[in-house]
């Protein structure tokens, strides 16, 4: 879109004035999508509720300083949370000022929910422009599952915004090959692992395959310019575990999880392989096998299993409304685009979102038991991002009259109808 030529410089405290680069309505308008996420976040914060393990390990995070580096549940720090404490140390430091309450621990959330926003326009902005970044930023901000974790002390927050920072410096780096923007992706992806440990490396492959094929550099530069930022991701992935490893067992709490008080095993068992049926040394048994005495293989092939796990009743409503309108999007995209260059930003973003999508979406469909609604939050994003871009590119194949054009009254009729069975389950 053009921006406003000739426009006299933005002062610092003009906030609600656009940029010269972007038309004067899209910072008021964008405003207003962050306003309402803020209300639709924070509308039920004074009833948000408590979990209560997690809300104890806060309290006392809250109390003690050693408590809050060691992500420990108790205030004299013997023993940890069976998380990594990350997404709870902002919730720590705002019980620590406002007091113990259900929206003191809350409100960190929804300021993440905000910023989420805010990013993820930025990010798709790069990529698709205004119009579709204003979209994906609403539609973001209206998606259930995404009003629930920011609205309520969950881990997901907190990896949710992470992940769409990385998304945007991703954007950055592919736009213009720095070796810089492609670092601090990777530091956000290891930031949101301190949040919510391996969900947070779903992101790679994303991240990976959208730079090695879009990114403007050589071939070779891309590749070590990835293991350069991959390096810098698992450094700061592990940088908690690494502090576990070194400090001896008596001067740190013991961890919780594991039965040899390994921050390790804690970290990629019971909160990893453990989840789908395989045996981890030193962790407690998460997965399916638990109850039933399974383990490995055999457990997770007799979980339920398949594409259409999250289309159900039970998911679909917190995520998938947009599910039809992001697939066909990916669908028209590289149609549209099957001869286009190799550096080319525009299909370069529509695979990183993509293969997101995909990637988390698959993850969750092989995973026997979905632990929580909130582990979706994670495909609202791509989902996000996809359908406005989607939304965009059918508006402006109609109206040039485009063969394609037709594409569009189709996949109004088509939304419509996943939302009325959507609705009737």
């Amino acid at each position: 879109m053009p921006g406003r030529s000739g426009a006299r410089p933005r002062r610092f405290w003009e906030i609600w004035l656009s940029p010269a680069d972007q038309p004067a309505w899209a910072r008021p308008l964008l405003l207003a999508i962050a306003g309402l996420a803020a209300v639709l976040y924070a509308w039920n914060l004074d009833r948000a509720g408590l979990a209560p393990y997690y809300a104890v390990a806060v309290k006392s995070m809250s109390e003690s300083w050693r408590a809050f580096i060691y992500g420990a549940y108790d205030p004299a720090a013997t023993i940890t949370i069976d998380k990594l404490a990350g997404s709870f140390l902002p919730q720590a430091l705002s019980v620590r000022v406002f007091g113990f309450h259900p929206w003191s621990m809350a409100l960190p959330q929804v300021l993440e929910g905000v910023v989420a926003v805010l990013v993820l326009y930025r990010a798709v902005r790069q990529w698709a422009g205004v119009v579709s970044a204003l979209l994906a930023a609403l539609l973001f901000a209206l998606t259930p599952i995404a009003a629930s974790v920011f609205g309520h002390s969950m881990e997901d927050g907190a990896l949710v915004l992470c992940l769409v920072l990385a998304a945007d410096a991703w954007q950055r780096a592919v736009s213009t090959g720095r070796l810089r923007s492609l670092v601090w992706s990777g530091v956000w992806v290891g930031l949101g692992f301190q949040a919510k440990m391996l969900e947070a490396w779903l992101i790679l492959p994303a991240l990976f395959v959208g730079y090695l094929i879009a990114a403007p550099p050589r071939l070779t530069t891309r590749l070590w310019q990835l293991a350069v930022a991959g390096l810098v991701m698992v450094a700061v992935s592990l940088s908690w575990i690494l502090l576990f490893t070194i400090t001896p067992a008596g001067d740190r709490p013991y961890v919780d999880g594991s039965t040899d008080n390994s921050a390790f095993a804690m970290v990629f068992g019971y909160n990893g392989v453990e989840r789908f049926g395989f045996s981890f040394p030193g962790a407690i048994g998460s997965g399916p096998g638990v109850a039933g005495g399974a383990s490995g293989p055999a457990a997770l092939l007799g979980q339920p299993f398949g594409p259409t796990k999250l289309l159900s009743d039970a998911y679909g409503p917190q995520a998938g409304w947009l599910y039809p309108l992001a697939v066909l999007a990916l669908v028209l995209a590289a149609r549209l685009t099957v001869r286009t260059r190799r550096a080319d930003p525009v299909w370069g973003g529509f695979l990183m979102w993509g293969t997101w999508l995909g990637t988390v979406g698959l993850l969750f469909s092989v995973m026997g038991v979905i632990p929580h609604t909130a582990y979706l939050s994670a495909l609202a994003p791509p989902v996000a991002a996809l359908s406005a871009a989607g939304i965009e590119m059918l508006v402006r194949l109609y109206r040039d009259g485009h063969p394609a054009g037709w594409v569009l009254p189709t996949a109004v009729l088509g939304e419509v109808a996943w939302a009325a069975l959507l609705w009737r389950d």
